[in-house]
Formats: structure tokens, sequence, C-alpha cells
């Protein structure tokens, strides 16, 4: 679960990201509190439903070890309280930090139903092999 303020889209969306690629980096299996059952996932074309099928793809990934850099986070506000998050950075696996991976990835961030904060309800990831 992640707290929305409801403030300023650049800072709900600076301090997402952060959380996100934090917790991604240091335990992937810990990412299952941002996702709900009705979460989607598309992940290099392949399409995964609820927090369980997305967090266990997202831990099945053949790297042990990773590091996202942030490049670029671009926000805007979306219906029903919800903000749409576009991130461009390199991915660095297993130590290979002169050699990262540039990637894209968005985010619909929704508001979790009589509760606070935002769910990610979308979630769009892909390489960007040139």
């Amino acid at each position: 679960v992640w707290v929305n303020t409801m403030g300023d889209p650049d800072a709900i969306a600076q301090a997402f990201v952060k959380h996100y690629y934090s917790t991604f980096d240091a335990n992937r299996g810990n990412l299952a509190a941002l996702y709900r059952d009705e979460s989607m996932l598309t992940f290099e074309g392949q399409r995964f439903q609820g927090s369980g099928n997305i967090v266990n793809k997202l831990k099945g990934l053949t790297f042990t070890s990773c590091q996202h850099i942030v490049e670029k986070v671009d926000p805007q506000p979306s219906p029903g309280n919800g903000l749409l998050v576009f991130v461009n950075g390199k991915l660095a696996v297993d130590g290979e930090v002169d050699k990262p991976m540039s990637f894209s990835q968005v985010f619909n961030l929704q508001p979790i139903p009589g509760q606070q904060g935002l769910f990610v309800f979308n979630d769009i990831f892909r390489f960007n092999f040139s």
C-alpha cells in the first residue's frame, strides 16, 4: 500500500518511484503490498493479473540482484484521483553496473477503495534495446 497525500503529483510520483525501486532492488517479494487482485502487469508483452501472479513473475526473473537507476519520472493526474507515472531509467543486474539496460515503465496508481493510499492498478514494463 502506498499512501497518497493527494498533494503535488510530481512529489507523489517521485516518492512512489523511490519506494517502488528501492523495494524491488532489496526484495521483490515485498512489492506484493503495492498490488491488489485487480492489478495487472504487462512485462515484455507477457500479461499477469493479481498481486500473487505479478510478484511471482517479478521474483522469477533470472537475475539475483539488481539496481534501478531512474533517469526521468513524468506524472500526470488521472480520473478518480489516480496518478499515471512514466519512468525511464537503466537497470544493472548481477553487479554489471558498467552494462546497464535501458527500460521504460508506466504505472497507473489508483486510490484504494475505502482507505487512504494508492495501489498499482496497471504496470507496463519494457526494456529499450537499440
